[in-house]
């Protein structure tokens, strides 16, 4: 199993460090989400003027990098993480297309030059191919779409519904853990802890919802090689020991000001 020590160094960390990754994915999130409600919103003219606005702060934020390379990155990002969304939600949901996040990542695209595009191309191949470029922006973005559909099927109201975004999301996880044999089942990990600290932390979550989630860990473990689900386990454990730990040290911390109030 390969080891934290084993793990080359981001590549791009020199363009975006952490922070700048982390803000790419949150960015992405965002816009995505703006432009699934357009999906909804009947009014073209309010989309139009939605979609404009919405890549002009996405570009714009993408030209505020340190040179030409760092603002290729950004935008690489930002299209990259788009891009995951809609790949991510057309599959759950069973949608033929999203217009507007198609639009959206077009708008973005026509504003460069021959030489910006061709700067855009060289990281955005280099996002897929290398799985050790920008890992903190793909850790971001994997922890936020996995969740967002497990929060999706935790609003189901029927087992049916549960069990199709339960097989897409399965899916998906799998196919991360093949495109990035080093470093997915640390992705995987992350996502695993953050689906169980979710359905800790929200003592609602109805019984399809938890059935659901056994569901999907069940598929995992079948699916993947014994070693690796261990260990993927394992590192999911110890996040997830981790918050239960900082939550029982916030309670005390709480109970300790209360008295002292008192």
């Amino acid at each position: 199993m390969t080891t934290a020590a084993q793990i080359p160094a981001d590549p791009f960390a020199v363009l975006a460090n952490t922070e700048t990754q982390r803000l790419a994915a949150r960015m992405a999130q965002d816009a995505f989400a703006a432009v699934f409600r357009m999906a909804v919103t009947p009014d073209s003219d309010i989309e139009t003027g939605a979609l404009g606005e919405l890549a002009g702060r996405c570009y714009n934020w993408s030209q505020a990098g340190a040179d030409q390379e760092a603002c290729a990155l950004r935008l690489a990002l930002l299209i990259a993480g788009l891009d995951q969304w809609g790949l991510a939600y057309t599959q759950a949901f069973h949608l033929n297309a999203i217009p507007a996040l198609t639009a959206l990542i077009g708008g973005l695209r026509t504003r460069l030059d021959a030489q910006a595009d061709a700067r855009f191309q060289k990281y955005f191949s280099t996002l897929a191919d290398n799985e050790f470029a920008v890992v903190d922006f793909k850790v971001e973005l994997r922890r936020a779409i996995h969740l967002a559909l497990w929060h999706a099927m935790a609003a189901c109201e029927t087992a049916e519904q549960v069990q199709g975004i339960v097989q897409s999301l399965g899916s998906m996880m799998l196919g991360l853990n093949e495109q990035m044999p080093a470093l997915g089942w640390r992705l995987l990990a992350d996502a695993l802890a953050s689906i169980q600290i979710s359905l800790l932390a929200d003592g609602s979550a109805s019984a399809l919802a938890q059935d659901g989630t056994q569901q999907l860990f069940a598929s995992l473990r079948h699916a993947l090689p014994a070693e690796r689900y261990q260990a993927i386990l394992a590192h999911s454990g110890q996040a997830l020991l981790a918050w239960q730990q900082a939550k029982r040290a916030h309670a005390q911390a709480q109970d300790g000001q209360g008295r002292i109030d008192a």
